[in-house]
């Protein structure tokens, strides 16, 4: 009986000992959550206090002032609409296209690789866009950056520089055409005429003058293969590539006549800056 007894009590006392350490525990969780909630708040006040609020001020004069992190928040949305800038209001398209074609009709499969390619057509695209850059930095981003001009004024002035330079090498049918789609009005200057339709009316040109260019520099080469083909047949060689045949005498006649000096050089000139 005694040790009924004992064993009795020494349940309760357990019983009752988790129950205090339940109480301790709920209590010191509810103090620590406390605690926690009450310096993320603080953290997240002087984390508040310490970041530019995005803001823009009004001047005096009407010009408008942004803040740090308004300023990083447009910069770092620039470089993600960055390629399709390069893309689609340089002259970047009509080359990468050309000089694939290129290389299609040279029957070279990967020579020169993707990588060479992109990097001809972005040195060559500097190379054409290097007068409107410069006017845009003069014109646009330097005064904008010695703080004499806003920012709406810099970017209607850069703007306004890209627009002569699409609107130099757009063809009128295509650009007509845009304007008629979208219902607009006759235009004085080409800075009248509105993205939305200088867009897409100068990348259907940069595609259509691009595919005019490649259909040039592809007959050649494919005389090169008919003739060879030709020859083959007429010799019973029917088992050997014409392909493989033809590529020695694609390259010859590409070195011979100075063909990466013809093609560049040719593409360079057609733009008008």
């Amino acid at each position: 009986m005694q040790r009924a007894s004992l064993i009795s009590i020494g349940h309760h006392l357990a019983v009752a000992a988790i129950a205090i350490l339940a109480v301790d525990v709920g209590f010191a969780g509810q103090a620590v959550a406390q605690d926690s909630a009450g310096s993320l708040v603080s953290n997240m006040a002087g984390f508040g206090a310490g970041l530019p609020a995005l803001i823009s001020n009004n001047g005096a004069d009407g010009s408008t002032s942004y803040s740090l992190s308004l300023q990083i928040l447009a910069l770092m949305t620039a470089i993600t609409v960055l390629p399709s800038i390069v893309l689609g209001m340089t002259s970047f398209t009509r080359i990468i296209i050309v000089l694939s074609i290129l290389r299609q009709a040279m029957g070279t499969q990967q020579t020169p690789p993707n990588q060479v390619l992109i990097a001809i057509a972005l040195f060559l695209t500097f190379f054409i866009m290097s007068p409107t850059l410069t006017t845009i930095y003069d014109t646009a981003a330097e005064p904008y950056l010695n703080g004499s001009v806003s920012a709406e004024s810099a970017l209607s002035t850069a703007s306004g520089d890209m627009k002569k330079f699409m609107v130099m090498n757009t063809r009128k049918d295509d650009l007509n055409m845009f304007m008629d789609l979208a219902e607009k009005g006759a235009v004085e200057t080409p800075e009248d005429v509105p993205l939305t339709v200088l867009l897409p009316a100068f990348i259907t040109s940069e595609l259509k003058t691009a595919f005019q260019i490649g259909f040039l520099l592809f007959l050649p080469f494919l005389v090169i293969d008919m003739v060879v083909a030709s020859v083959l047949m007429s010799l019973g060689m029917m088992m050997l590539s014409p392909m493989l045949v033809a590529l020695p005498f694609k390259l010859l006649l590409f070195v011979l006549v100075d063909g990466w000096s013809m093609t560049v050089g040719s593409l360079v000139a057609t733009y008008a800056v």
